[in-house]
C-alpha cells in the first residue's frame, strides 16, 4: 500500500495527520506533537505548509486558526563544536530570546461552547499535575471535575522538559514520592493504553566541588535508607557506565540504575485521555479571568468562556500559578525562571543513563529516538515568564557537554526551546489549603520536577481531598510554612 508522505524527515503521512485530527488534535502545535511532523532535520520548512493545507482542506480548523508552530533555532543544523566556540560573557545576565512563545492564545482557537456552569472541583492547569489529579479523583469516584488549560495540551512545562525521572533527592519526602511515581510510570502503558517510552537507564550525578561531593555522599546514604540502590562510584566505574566520559574536574559521582527517562507528551495525553473517558471535562484554550468570592470561599471561577460555580478550586498552573492566585488576592512565593533545553540529530544508542553535573546544572540523556536531549541552568537567569531561546544557552551547553563527551563535537543541534521552572524559596512545592480561602487548594512550586512527582503527589492529593483523612504532606508543604519560617529545603535540584 502506498503512503502519501507529508513529512519525510519523520515519516509522517496524510493518514497520520488525519488520525491526529480524529483524536481531537486540531491546532498545528498539537498536531505537530502528536505526529512528530516538523521535528526532524528540516524543522518544518518542507512540511508545515502541507500540513496546514491538509487541515484546511479537511476543515479541521478555521482558516484564521491555522497558525504556524513556533519556529525553533538554530536556522540550520549546527555542530556542537561550532556552538561551543562562540564567546559568552558569564558576568552578564541572559536577556531576551527568540522565538517567544504565545503569552495569549488567539481567540479563534477557543472552543465556541460555554464551559460547564457548575462542577464540584475545578482544576486550573491542564499540565501533568492537574490532569493526574483529575484522573486520580475519578478513580476515587469523583468525576464532577473540570480541568482548565489556557493553551493546548503540552503548551507548558509538562511538554517542554527532558523527561528525566529519578529517585535521587535530598529529602525523605521527595525520595518516597519519586519511588512511587516511577512505580506508577512502570505500569502506565498497561493502565492507560499508551506507550510512554519509559527507559530505566539510571542517573549518573557528578560533583566538581568538595561541597557538592559531600552533598552527593550524604544523599546517597539517605537514598539507601529508603531502599534506593544509589552507590558512590569511583571515576573509573563511572567511565565504565558511560564510555568516553571525561569526568573533567569531577571529585565524586553517584549512580542509581532505577532512575530513567520518559517521553513527556504521551505521558500527558495518557492522563488527558483517561480523564475524558471518565467523563471529566478537559477545556483547552480557556483562560481564567478571576474568581467570585464570599465568606472566605471561592464561589465561582470566571473564564473567558463563562463562569463555573464550584465547591473546590485547585491551582495547578505551574509557573503561571502566582498569576492565577493573584486573581484571588493570594500571593504565592513562587517565581518563574526560564530553563532552556535542546535536542540534536539522532545517533545510534550509546548512552545508558541521564548524566548530570550537579554544580552547573548540566544534564543530558539519549532519547528513544536517538537524540541527545539536554539542558543547563544559568545562575544569572532573572525571574520572569520568558520562553525565548538564546544563543548564550546553546553555547554554554555545547561547551559543557563536549567538555564531558568530546566525541559529540561533530553532532548537530536540530532545535532548542525553553520552559519555565516554578521556583520556591526552599525548592519544595506548595501544597494544600490556602490561608483565608479554605476551598482554594495549591498544587504548584515543584521547581521543574512536577513532571516526575505528578503520579505520586496527585494520588495522595486525591485521597486527601476525597477521604477527609489528614496527610502530613499537605500541612508540611503548605503555604503557611513560609509565614512560619518552617522551610523544607531540597538540595538536589538540577539547574
Amino acid at each position: 500500500m502506498s503512503k502519501q508522505m507529508v513529512c519525510s524527515c519523520e515519516d509522517v503521512t496524510v493518514d497520520d495527520i488525519r488520525h491526529a485530527v480524529a483524536k481531537g488534535f486540531r491546532d498545528v502545535e498539537s498536531v505537530k506533537r502528536f505526529t512528530g511532523f516538523g521535528t526532524g532535520v528540516c524543522q518544518g520548512k518542507s512540511c508545515l505548509s502541507a500540513v496546514a493545507a491538509l487541515l484546511a482542506k479537511d476543515k479541521a480548523q478555521k482558516p484564521e486558526g491555522l497558525l504556524p508552530f513556533t519556529p525553533r533555532p538554530p536556522l540550520y543544523p549546527t555542530e556542537l563544536s561550532v556552538l561551543a566556540s562562540l564567546p559568552v560573557d558569564e558576568t552578564q545576565a541572559p536577556v531576551g530570546g527568540m522565538f517567544e512563545e504565545m503569552s495569549v492564545f488567539p481567540p479563534v482557537l477557543r472552543p465556541e461552547a460555554p464551559v460547564p456552569k457548575k462542577a464540584k472541583v475545578v482544576i486550573i492547569g491542564g499540565g501533568i499535575l492537574g490532569l493526574a489529579l483529575a484522573y486520580n479523583l475519578s478513580l476515587r469516584g469523583e468525576k464532577d471535575v473540570v480541568v482548565l488549560e489556557r493553551g493546548y495540551l503540552c503548551a507548558g512545562a509538562s511538554g517542554r522538559n527532558g523527561g528525566g525521572v529519578r529517585m535521587q533527592w535530598g529529602t525523605s519526602a521527595n525520595i518516597e514520592l519519586a519511588k512511587r511515581s516511577i512505580e506508577l510510570m512502570g505500569r502506565f502503558a498497561r493502565d492507560m493504553g499508551i506507550n510512554v517510552w519509559l527507559r530505566q537507564g539510571g542517573y549518573l550525578f557528578m560533583a566538581k566541588t568538595k561541597a557538592v561531593a559531600q552533598r552527593l555522599e550524604r544523599n546517597a546514604a539517605l537514598h539507601n535508607k529508603h531502599g534506593v540502590p544509589t552507590r558512590l562510584l569511583t571515576l573509573d566505574e563511572a567511565r565504565d557506565i558511560v564510555p568516553g566520559l571525561t569526568l573533567k574536574d569531577a571529585q565524586a559521582a553517584t549512580y542509581n540504575p532505577q532512575d530513567g527517562v520518559i517521553f513527556p507528551w504521551p505521558f500527558l495525553w495518557g492522563y488527558a485521555n483517561a480523564c475524558r473517558k471518565a467523563g471529566i471535562a478537559v477545556e483547552t484554550f480557556t483562560t481564567v479571568t478571576g474568581f467570585e468570592q464570599s465568606d472566605g470561599l471561592v464561589r465561582k471561577v470566571k473564564t473567558d468562556r463563562g463562569d463555573i460555580a464550584c465547591d473546590t478550586v485547585v491551582v495547578a498552573s505551574g509557573a503561571w500559578s502566582p498569576e492565577v492566585a493573584k486573581l484571588a488576592g493570594v500571593k504565592l512565593p513562587n517565581e518563574p525562571h526560564r530553563h532552556e533545553i535542546l535536542s540534536t540529530e539522532p545517533l545510534k544508542p550509546f548512552l545508558g543513563p541521564l548524566v548530570s553535573v550537579l554544580d552547573s546544572g548540566l544534564y543530558f540523556s539519549q532519547s528513544m529516538r536517538g537524540e541527545i536531549v539536554g539542558g543547563m541552568g544559568d545562575a544569572l537567569e532573572p525571574a520572569g515568564l520568558n520562553m525565548g531561546s538564546t544563543l548564550r544557552f546553546v553555547s554554554r551547553f555545547a561547551r559543557a557537554l563536549t567538555e564531558q563527551l568530546p566525541n559529540l563535537g561533530h553532532v548537530k543541534v536540530l532545535r532548542q526551546w525553553a520552559g519555565c521552572y516554578d521556583v520556591t524559596p526552599d525548592n519544595s512545592p506548595v501544597l494544600g489549603r490556602t490561608p483565608g480561602l479554605e476551598n482554594m487548594l495549591q498544587l504548584s512550586g515543584f521547581v521543574g520536577h512536577g513532571f516526575m512527582m505528578a503520579p505520586a503527589v496527585s494520588e495522595r492529593m486525591a485521597a486527601w481531598m476525597t477521604s477527609g483523612a489528614s496527610d502530613e504532606l499537605f500541612t508540611r508543604f503548605s503555604l503557611r510554612r513560609f509565614q512560619e519560617g518552617k522551610l523544607e529545603r531540597e538540595d538536589m535540584i538540577i539547574g
